[in-house]
């Protein structure tokens, strides 16, 4: 009877330790499967199924100690102290928030006192007059940034594994709330609400668990651009500047940008439609369509429609640069075209010139500016999971 109660206590200490971990993280075959339940549920029962463990095997543990042979005392004592490595590891160290730490300070810099260099990518967000840009090499390895832009709070967001980046408003139910990274789901980064404890996924806004399960956060509208394209744009914009003490963390990703970093999770694959193909996504009225990162390169404009949404999507010619604009004007949808690569769009309408930024620069539509249209540039895999019917 003790060796049974014995070996379903460890199971149990075992398994609870490992699973509650070994779910929202990366590890071989952990993000494949809807496990996302369960793995909240031992996280939030966590302390009673230690307890649970540590009840069952505390009779047979002294009984052990006090009657059996020396080799079994042996094995027993080596089987506890591998627990306490085990509970160290999945509690100190691979815990998401144990593994990326949030800056310890937030330096901004004007164009002429930037240290960032300008082909970087960062997330542009401009609110009341305000612009900042948070390169994606910085974020990347954070998560999540909090800050203010023209006064209102934001939460800056990345995902690397997913090449998801997202601003929201950090509040919950109209109240400002603190979040933490707490692992992913599907590769992607999972946020945990300090009040209620909803797991939230990064690449919606989504809470995917926990008592606001089907709540949304507030997006805030925001680009993915070089540095030198959103300075063009806002040149009085603030960047924030690397954190001295993250400096390893931030080289790790230094080739990021382009695709070519080392780590399997975060390289891009070249080919178009794979796992790791990059793609240009946007939403409009519930209708979710990608669009191939190579065919853009190649056109350096696509033309499309959505429903309701007739659509243009152009890249500068740093070939980084992308932007997704509505093609209606003045009520009409215009039709554009590009006699060639990297010089300015024509519309067939009225053979005005426009350029990558959508603005008119010359016919009789100058001066006027297409409509921005939120886009995301990410990997296919993402896209494809968290939009399951989207088109392509």
């Amino acid at each position: 009877m003790n060796r049974i109660l014995l070996i379903t206590g460890l199971v149990i200490l075992f398994a609870v330790e490992i699973l509650r971990v070994y779910f929202i993280m990366p590890f071989p075959g952990s993000q494949y499967n809807n496990t996302i339940d369960l793995a909240y549920w031992l996280s939030a029962n966590i302390s009673w199924l230690r307890i649970i463990g540590l009840v069952l095997i505390v009779i047979p543990v002294i009984d052990v100690f006090r009657n059996s042979k020396t080799w079994k005392k042996i094995v027993l004592s080596a089987v506890l102290l591998f627990y306490g490595l085990v509970f160290f590891m999945f509690n100190y160290k691979f815990e998401a928030d144990k593994m990326f730490y949030q800056p310890k300070s937030k330096t901004f810099a004007t164009a002429s006192g930037n240290t960032v260099d300008s082909s970087k990518l960062v997330i542009g967000v401009e609110i009341n007059g305000e612009a900042k840009a948070y390169p994606i090499q910085i974020i990347g390895y954070h998560h999540q940034v909090r800050d203010t832009v023209g006064n209102v709070p934001v939460m800056v967001t990345y995902c690397t594994v997913c090449r998801t980046g997202r601003v929201f408003k950090p509040e919950v139910n109209g109240k400002p709330e603190t979040f933490r990274l707490v692992g992913m789901d599907h590769f992607n980064a999972m946020f945990e609400d300090e009040t209620t404890k909803s797991w939230w996924r990064q690449a919606t806004g989504e809470a995917i668990t926990g008592k606001l399960k089907g709540d949304r956060l507030l997006e805030v509208p925001s680009q993915h651009v070089a540095l030198s394209s959103w300075l063009t744009r806002y040149p009085n914009s603030k960047i924030l500047q690397p954190d001295t003490l993250f400096k390893k963390d931030y080289e790790d990703l230094a080739e990021f940008d382009k695709g070519t970093v080392k780590s399997s999770l975060e390289k891009r694959d070249s080919a178009s439609w794979q796992f790791k193909s990059w793609v240009v996504g946007v939403i409009h009225k519930n209708t979710a369509k990608a669009f191939d990162w190579n065919e853009l390169v190649d056109k350096s404009m696509i033309q499309d429609s959505l429903p309701g949404l007739p659509l243009l999507v152009t890249l500068e010619n740093d070939s980084a640069s992308f932007h997704v604009f509505s093609r209606m004007v003045n009520g009409q949808p215009l039709q554009f075209e590009r006699k060639a690569l990297n010089t300015d769009l024509k519309d067939i309408n009225s053979q005005s010139s426009w350029n990558s930024l959508g603005f008119c620069v010359e016919g009789p539509f100058k001066g006027q500016q297409l409509q921005q249209v939120q886009a995301y540039q990410e990997f296919w895999h993402s896209w494809r999971t968290f939009h399951p019917n989207t088109l392509k």
